[in-house]
């Protein structure tokens, strides 16, 4: 079977990498051993973060890394096999994060950030999706005045450099919007540009038919049996294409090294559970700052959403920071009881400079490399389709795709 071109993986960014393709004419096979949205892409805090120009940093200051150090943090855990492996990305990670350095990078960074809520309506609009959008905004809350005055600052400094737009909430602001938290909540912070997905795995689904709609084609296959002429195997029989794009998230980077690659990419990851509510309602997703968890209120119930772990993309679960925060989350919400049968984990792909790989692979002709994505991979989806595509059909690119390349590394 002959198609133009080839798109590894059915997370948020493959579908829309093949959906922009596909609208531009392009005859496009999207391959996966799953169905769309079932790896990644089916766990997080549902956030579409139009106010994360700055990408996550590694924390510098010492208090912190001691505490991290000691591996009790209800926000970073990690596995003491995988460190000595991962520490070279972890030192990279740490230099980047130094302030001035952050500071270059968010340049970068916000332009892809600019467009991530615009792209994610107009996408969903065209698959009929819109109504799993909620364009309400999140909330930071606080427990202490010193957390709050922190992250204030954060959010001038931003809207100075970025024009993010923020809500400070004394308490009974926040008790307004709010009124089933905590009562002894020091107040919150609410970006009111952002949107949140009540579904992350239906929007999706949805943008993955959509692809269908448009004449593409989903298969079922092994991405790893990917080999030049740009030839995969699926349960259909062989898809061959003029091009290929790599977008399988955390897996990349073992499909990458096969054609020459050697990129420092690293995993976080992360888990969920769902609860129902005890009479009570959740309007807007939830960030506890001094815990690190997130309660999003989604259609199958209350999601709780850990922070991260540093562990070996495929070291068995260790759900032990869901156990840590739950009683703590209890005590910010009135959780019922969990409702599924145990924790699900996902696998963020991360780079050490915190962007993400979006460009060709120009030591393999007609190879692209779409990942790295880290805690943005929803956010940032529907941008990286279209600047993808327009790369690949010689359009006029909605940003600069420069920092983005390949090469940089």
């Amino acid at each position: 079977m002959k198609f133009d071109t080839v798109v590894l993986g059915a997370g948020i960014v493959g579908v829309c990498v093949a959906v922009h393709l596909q609208k531009r004419g392009r005859a496009v096979a999207l391959i996966d051993r799953q169905q769309p949205g079932n790896e990644t892409s089916f766990g997080n805090a549902g956030l579409i973060q139009r106010e994360g120009v700055y990408p996550y940093a590694f924390p510098r200051g010492l208090g912190t890394l001691l505490r991290y150090a000691r591996n009790q943090s209800p926000d970073v855990r990690y596995h003491a096999d995988a460190m000595l492996e991962v520490a070279p990305f972890l030192w990279r990670y740490w230099r980047n994060s130094h302030p001035a350095k952050h500071a270059e990078i968010a340049k970068s960074y916000a332009t892809l950030i600019e467009h991530c809520v615009s792209e994610h309506r107009a996408l969903a609009a065209d698959a009929g999706a819109s109504a799993l959008l909620r364009p309400i905004g999140w909330i930071k809350v606080f427990r202490s005045a010193a957390a709050r005055e922190a992250e204030v600052r954060l959010a001038e400094q931003w809207q100075c450099e970025y024009g993010v737009e923020f809500e400070t909430l004394d308490a009974p602001r926040l008790q307004q919007l709010e009124p089933d938290l905590d009562k002894r909540l020091q107040g919150g912070l609410r970006y009111p540009q952002s949107d949140s997905v009540s579904d992350p795995n239906a929007l999706v689904t949805a943008y993955a038919r959509y692809f269908e709609t448009l004449g593409g084609r989903f298969f079922l296959g092994d991405a790893d049996t990917l080999r030049e002429g740009w030839q995969v195997d699926t349960q259909d029989g062989t898809v061959s294409a003029a091009s290929a794009v790599v977008a399988l998230g955390p897996w990349s980077e073992r499909l990458s090294t096969r054609f020459g690659y050697r990129l420092p990419l690293a995993v976080k990851r992360g888990y969920h559970m769902h609860y129902a509510p005890r009479a009570a309602r959740l309007n807007h997703p939830v960030l506890d700052v001094e815990h690190g968890y997130v309660l999003a209120p989604m259609a199958r119930g209350i999601r709780l959403t850990t922070g991260a772990e540093i562990a070996r993309i495929d070291a068995a679960k260790t759900p032990v920071q869901l156990d840590a925060v739950e009683p703590i989350a209890r005590t910010l919400f009135p959780l019922g009881e969990r409702l599924d049968a145990e924790p699900w984990m996902g696998r963020r792909p991360c780079t050490p400079d915190m962007m993400p790989i979006i460009g060709p692979a120009t030591q393999r002709a007609g190879l692209w490399f779409a990942f790295g994505h880290a805690h943005h991979g929803l956010t940032l989806g529907p941008v990286t389709g279209r600047l993808i595509a327009e790369m690949m059909t010689g359009e006029t690119t909605l940003v600069d795709p420069t920092p983005f390349r390949v090469e940089r590394f």
